[in-house]
């Protein structure tokens, strides 16, 4: 009797012990997300454990496959809003035991791309899909505004933080930064497009994700003149204070602050899945060698620009560094672009995020950072731009600082000029310059 009851017991046992892992691997979907992005549709579906998938297109009609196994939906997808996406609609099913299809009915054809995402301080483990629309290929050269005499305006690119999945830093009463930081960017590109002279270019011009590298890259396409990156960070400790402006630093940053908020940015790219789908941040030792030759005259111009940005923000916040910091924010590694970042403020103190909600006051740092802005261009305006042609006329002959990339036959191209006038004409007896030199441009 003993022996069979042992033999029951274990055997029992046993089959609860194997039919246990069944139950344990099937993962659920807890919620699914969906944004729009000028050349994409992102669809995040939030998983309580990572997962295996297969995507298959299928066309007459065009829809997309999207099998995921082991898995259950556990959240309803009746409310997804499709009204300004190229989806029509979100379909499920169950396959097999337990193994769930979802099926995306589209307008048009598009381009699957996903990846797996781990959890993160905000997320759990994600299953990313980026619906790309059909290329079209363009020969059309990246726009500049050209005004009379070809002569251009000054363009500043903005960048507002986060964006889509990642809201960024969450103040009282569930204040997005994501939210604040568009608001003040779409305020400083009206008054820049007022400013004669003058174009602002949003980086993110809605409630979408763009990888951190991609942000200067898209700066880089729109022949940006400088860079600035605005965001409204929190800090561990609720009593953080007062606005800041960073720039970039080779040797690590210059405060604990400074520090904690880099790795907190640099972080967000994982939230993009930009390693997961881009070959662009392979190459960091080609980047590393490219940023000490040319970083000088850029890291100079940065200074200068953040000096004067935060001069003005001081005027109506507190400060919560008298002088412009520095610190290893991956986006503001442009090499040749003056690159600044604005924290308009702590959106963990309760305080400044009370303020920082208002549209009165995203209004006055939008003018704020405008106003230095427009100060540093007063004195360094780019060559070709309509303010260096009215400064010239007042006072006196063109001078170019020569940037990474620069060469005398480009320079004297640009000016319709002679390389041996703009030799002639600075005393140069070869057609070797350095970057940061300055060169007096002839009259044509």
């Amino acid at each position: 009797m003993i022996s069979k009851f042992y033999n029951i017991f274990y055997g029992g046992l046993a089959l609860i012990f194997l039919a246990t892992p069944l139950i344990l691997s099937a993962a659920t979907v807890d919620d699914v997300r969906v944004w729009r992005a000028p050349d994409h549709t992102r669809l995040v579906f939030d998983l309580s454990e990572s997962v295996k998938y297969k995507i298959v297109p299928l066309t007459s009609p065009d829809r997309l496959i999207i099998d995921i196994q082991d898995t259950t939906l556990g959240v309803q997808t009746t409310k997804l809003d499709f009204s300004l996406m190229p989806i029509s609609s979100l379909r499920s099913s169950t396959m097999g035991k337990n193994n769930l299809r979802i099926v995306l009915d589209l307008k048009k054809p598009l381009y699957p791309k996903a990846f797996i995402l781990g959890p993160n301080e905000q997320y759990s483990d994600r299953l990313v899909v980026d619906l790309y629309d059909q290329n079209k290929k363009s020969t059309k050269p990246a726009s500049i505004a050209l005004l009379k005499n070809n002569h251009r305006d000054v363009v500043v690119a903005i960048d507002a933080g986060h964006g889509g999945e990642d809201p960024g830093a969450i103040g009282p009463k569930r204040l997005l930064e994501k939210h604040v930081v568009l608001a003040i960017g779409r305020e400083l590109k009206k008054l820049l497009d007022k400013k004669r002279g003058y174009k602002g270019v949003l980086i993110r011009g809605g409630d979408y994700y763009i990888p951190l590298r991609k942000r200067t890259s898209i700066a880089h396409k729109k022949r940006a003149d400088i860079f600035i990156s605005i965001h409204a960070d929190a800090f561990n400790k609720p009593n953080a204070s007062g606005a800041s402006v960073f720039i970039l630093s080779r040797s690590g940053a210059s405060s604990e602050t400074a520090r904690y908020l880099a790795s907190r940015e640099n972080r967000t790219d994982l939230i993009g899945g930009s390693g997961s789908v881009s070959l662009d941040d392979k190459d960091h030792m080609l980047a590393s060698v490219l940023l000490d030759l040319s970083m000088t005259a850029t890291l100079s111009n940065s200074l200068v620009l953040g000096t004067s940005v935060l001069k003005s923000i001081g005027s109506i916040a507190k400060l919560h560094k008298k002088k412009v910091e520095e610190a290893g924010f991956v986006v503001l590694k442009s090499a040749d672009i003056p690159s600044i970042l604005v924290e308009t403020g702590f959106i963990s103190n309760p305080s400044e995020a009370k303020k920082l909600a208002t549209k009165n006051y995203q209004k006055k740092m939008a003018h704020a950072i405008f106003k230095g802005v427009t100060r540093y261009f007063s004195t360094n305006p780019p060559v070709d731009t309509l303010l260096a042609s009215e400064k010239s006329r007042v006072h006196g002959p063109k001078i170019y600082i020569v940037a990474s990339g620069d060469t005398v036959y480009r320079i004297a191209k640009r000016y319709k000029i002679s390389i041996k006038k703009l030799l002639k004409h600075n005393g140069l007896n070869n057609s070797q310059i350095n970057i940061g030199q300055r060169l007096k441009i002839p009259d044509v």
